[in-house]
């Protein structure tokens, strides 16, 4: 397990503005803590499973972290859950109804009769997530907190980006990568073309999945700007295998920085979480 923890400051007045974010997903848990007064992050920790999990194991490691000594801490004005898997559906706004959620996912995602299935809207863009979000993980922090806000990764991600995206001529393909999840999103003329989460073990399986959705989607690896972030740099080994591929490739810092950052690192914090707060 990989391990980033910066603890909250036991002296901070405002313990009733703090607003807590969890991201949960099968090959990872994320933390943050943030002070709504100060526009402070007070703690954040995030942990990397070695191997892909299980919605049990999920909970049970969130119950471990949250029942420690108290890095975390136990009082909060807002909780924001983030669920983060492949069991989702983007669905335009003119053809969603409520009443079909099964529907939108039967085709990629096993339904459960007891799964839960949820929805976001996103804003301004008449889309529609349609996702089954860890129920066991919501009656847990319902439990733990009372009342509280949930949302897919792919929400949070494709509302930020669409949100600091700037018109260019060329179609603009973004990928956040982590140890061993990338989520890539393509974006041209302020339109959402394509949006996916992928798990991959190699470099060459990431590339797999880069062109092989690009050629899906008509885009050219000659025009198409690639932009990289998350745990990755230049010269890493996927960042260079891209570059063989595909002629405009970039790292990319996702500007949300409302947020002070001085006490982490660039790399430290996932760009989910953050856009969450």
């Amino acid at each position: 397990m990989i391990e980033k923890t910066i603890n909250i400051d036991r002296t901070e007045p405002n313990n009733t503005y703090r607003k807590l974010s969890i991201q949960a997903g099968l090959n990872g848990l994320s933390f943050c803590v943030l002070d709504t007064i100060t526009n402070k992050i007070l703690a954040f920790e995030r942990e990397t499973f070695k191997t892909t999990s299980t919605p049990y194991l999920l909970l049970k490691e969130l119950k471990s972290k949250l029942n420690q000594k108290g890095d975390i801490g136990k009082n909060f004005s807002e909780v924001l859950v983030i669920h983060k898997n492949n069991m989702f559906s983007l669905v335009p706004k003119t053809l969603f109804n409520k009443e079909e959620l099964p529907n939108y996912l039967k085709f990629n995602a096993k339904i459960m009769a007891n799964d839960l299935i949820a929805y976001d809207e996103i804003p301004n863009k008449d889309i529609v997530n349609v996702y089954i979000p860890y129920t066991n993980i919501n009656n847990y922090i319902f439990e733990l907190f009372g009342e509280f806000e949930f949302k897919h990764s792919g929400t949070v991600l494709i509302q930020s980006l669409m949100s600091q995206n700037r018109p260019t001529a060329e179609p603009v393909c973004y990928v956040q990568v982590s140890e061993r999840e990338m989520e890539m999103m393509v974006v041209s003329e302020k339109q959402l073309i394509f949006y996916n989460q992928f798990e991959y073990a190699t470099k060459e399986d990431f590339l797999y999945y880069l062109l092989f959705s690009l050629e899906q989607t008509q885009m050219s690896t000659e025009k198409i700007q690639l932009k990289l972030f998350g745990a990755i740099e230049e010269g890493d080994p996927i960042f260079e295998l891209c570059h063989t591929y595909i002629k405009n490739v970039s790292v990319f810092i996702p500007n949300n920085t409302s947020i002070p950052l001085e006490n982490l690192e660039d790399e430290s914090i996932d760009f989910s979480i953050l856009s969450s707060l």
